[in-house]
């Protein structure tokens, strides 16, 4: 796990002062270590998390004859068996990184080496005999990778304020990437909320050369016909159980420093976590999250699991107060808004990991998404079922079983979930599944002072659906938008990758592997939902190794208090600034008349009993406003970079031009 930053530049030599501004910016991400290559065209930045080969693998790095450079963030899981495949294609190595493997991947396959790589990335190749840069993202987005281009140029980096760090960078709010957030809950790649800037897709490379820029996906995501035949599910549970074996014990034992596990009391980290106990020799640490509040608060699994594991094992209790007073820290590592305030809890989560001294966590992200855990899921499911007879009163109860562990569950407002549910019930709706979320979610946009015309599917997913996917299940169709929008634009973005980076930490997620995921997206739908039974294959394969009160506990997604953490024990220093009428004004996003009001409400009510829409309404204009000041307002500040170690500097008259030993 690193920061990456470059420019390339066709037509001028790069500036090595923005350069080292922009990887002062990603510090954060890399502490170990900081290093840049640069010619008459293109510069390569690198900030270091030293994890693999932590004596040689330092960056950027190149091929034996000095053409081919690259700046990598993340881990090729599988890099030992490929370097011995390259190794029989006649390459040599210099390290025991799987940073190297990289490089000559490139030169023995081209870009079908992405297909071969089984990891998490972001990663730039500079091929300076063709004059050309190579961009690429890993299958579902673990690790970002932004981009501004003009024409024969592109400026790129894991985060957006390393680009902010060029003066020549505009920084303004785009409003179709805003239109997105208030409907999705993120952006959708290529789309983020900064005019000018983009994301790579997941699962693309680009090409920047004398032709041109152009990205092209390596990787689709896919799911079989309705009506295949599958498997039968104890093949398909040995078969997993063999699979995530694998894909827990690579991420474990392919490190050279501690890796230690997050444990939340459900199902997916309890699964991780116990097969590292099981299956590795390695000593076990744990790492969970716990709230004040009961209702938020799953510590008595997490007790359970850990004296089933005999783990070492330490927690952290999170209240309000402790999400209001780092919010704006927060906010300027996931660098847009969001709806939610849990990754604020994330933030120090990772920061307990880092005080105990790890740099690398297992978790059991993905495993929702993959194996059709979310209730969303179920709930279109319901649907489906109540829009085949939408008179049926009997069908239209099924909607009382959705959402069991919420306070204020549908089950205990029969007539309110009948409503809300029965919405839209369009059984040929390739969308049916993300409806009522999208819906609910739009409301939030009767706030903005400019409202746009995009209406509920900004960025036109059920147009860009594959055309297969009307042979596909409705949970297959469920899982490629939550696939496309909320895994790679929040649940790995804002809850992932900038909570743990935040904090120098390194996510790994066995659930998330490309075996594991080819795996599942092949499987027949009910092996995943069964009726109304989630991740049916994973709790088949895995009974074994988790108590039998975790494995049937009812689903419980991870959630924090939200608007009520800003305003329980009175609003916290920073608030008044960023919502004051001039703020909200000089933002220009939102009526600065129906934020008062709100805020106004919030502050009567000390954020007690908030509708759901009030807190998400506003979580969003709190967020939004941070970013503003965060990103436009100001230049973000950089940190002081650790020694910077100079690869090569051929723009220099005493660099030899030769690559570092």
């Amino acid at each position: 796990m690193c920061g990456i930053a470059g420019m390339v530049s066709l037509g001028s030599t790069p500036d090595l002062d923005v350069l080292l501004r922009m990887m002062g910016q990603l510090v954060h991400r890399g502490p170990d270590g900081c290093g840049y290559f640069r010619d008459e065209h293109a510069a390569l930045g690198h900030t270091r998390l030293a994890i693999i080969d932590t004596a040689g693998g330092a960056q950027p790095l190149c091929n034996e004859d000095g053409n081919l450079w690259v700046s990598f963030n993340g881990e090729i899981f599988n890099y030992v068996e490929l370097r011995e495949e390259l190794r029989g294609h006649g390459h040599t190595f210099r390290t025991a990184s799987d940073t190297e493997v990289i490089v000559h991947a490139w030169e023995q396959w081209g870009a079908e080496c992405f297909r071969r790589f089984n990891g998490q990335w972001a990663l730039a190749l500079w091929d300076r005999r063709e004059r050309r840069l190579i961009l690429s993202r890993d299958r579902l987005g673990v690790r970002p990778l932004y981009l501004v281009r003009s024409p024969g140029a592109v400026r790129f980096a894991s985060e957006v304020k390393a680009l902010f760090a060029d003066p020549s960078v505009t920084r303004e709010f785009d409003p179709a990437g805003l239109d997105q957030v208030l409907t999705y809950w993120s952006t959708v790649a290529p789309q983020t909320v900064f005019q000018g800037v983009e994301q790579l897709k997941p699962g693309h490379y680009a090409v920047l050369d004398d032709k041109g820029f152009r990205a092209a996906p390596y990787w689709t995501v896919g799911f079989p016909a309705r009506g295949e035949p599958g498997p039968d599910i104890h093949e398909s549970a040995e078969a997993l159980r063999e699979k995530l074996v694998e894909a827990a014990r690579l991420r474990f034992l392919r490190s050279d420093v501690p890796v230690g596990a997050y444990l939340s009391g459900g199902l997916d980290s309890s699964i991780t976590a116990a097969l590292v106990a099981r299956y590795t020799d390695a000593p076990l640490h744990t790492f969970s999250l716990r709230f004040s509040s009961e209702e938020f608060d799953e510590g008595r699994y997490q007790k359970e699991m850990t004296a089933v594991l005999g783990t070492q094992h330490r927690d952290i209790v999170v209240g309000p107060a402790d999400i209001a007073g780092i919010f704006p820290e927060v906010i300027r590592h996931t660098e847009a808004p969001i709806l939610r305030a849990a990754p604020a809890p994330l933030f120090l989560l990772s920061k307990l990991v880092r005080d105990d001294g790890y740099k690398v966590v297992v978790t059991g992200e993905g495993a929702d998404e993959v194996f059709g855990g979310y209730d969303i899921f179920r709930e279109a499911r319901v649907r489906q079922f109540w829009a085949s007879d939408p008179d049926s009163a009997k069908r239209a109860r099924a909607a009382e079983l959705l959402y069991p562990w919420m306070v204020r569950s549908p089950g205990r407002t029969p007539a309110f979930a009948r409503s809300f549910f029965g919405r839209n019930l369009d059984p040929a709706d390739p969308a049916l599944s993300h409806r009522p979320r999208w819906d609910s979610t739009a409301v939030l946009k009767g706030m903005l002072a400019n409202p746009t015309q995009a209406g509920t599917d900004p960025a036109g997913l059920v147009d860009a659906m594959p055309a297969e996917s009307k042979d596909w299940d409705l949970l297959g169709r469920g899982q490629w938008l939550e696939m496309t929008t909320l895994l790679p634009g929040y649940i790995l973005a804002s809850q992932g990758d900038r909570m743990l980076m935040a904090n120098s930490v390194e996510g790994r997620f066995p659930f998330l592997d490309a075996n594991v995921v080819e795996f599942a997206n092949a499987l027949p739908a009910r092996h995943k939902l069964f009726g109304l039974e989630e991740k049916y294959v994973v709790k088949r394969a895995f009974a074994d190794v988790v108590p039998k009160s975790i494995l049937r506990r009812p689903k419980q997604p991870y959630r924090a208090p939200d608007a009520a953490s800003l305003f329980a024990a009175g609003t916290p220093e920073w608030f008044d600034a960023v919502t004051s009428e001039a703020a909200v004004r000089a933002a220009g996003v939102f009526k600065p008349e129906m934020v008062a009001r709100l805020i106004a409400k919030g502050v009567r009510t000390g954020g007690e009993n908030m509708t759901n829409t009030d807190s998400m309404r506003i979580m969003a204009v709190v967020s939004t406003q941070l970013t503003h000041a965060t990103f436009i307002a100001e230049t973000p500040s950089g940190a002081e970079l650790p020694d910077i170690q100079v690869a090569v500097d051929l723009t220099r008259d005493d660099s030899k031009g030769a690559p570092r030993e």
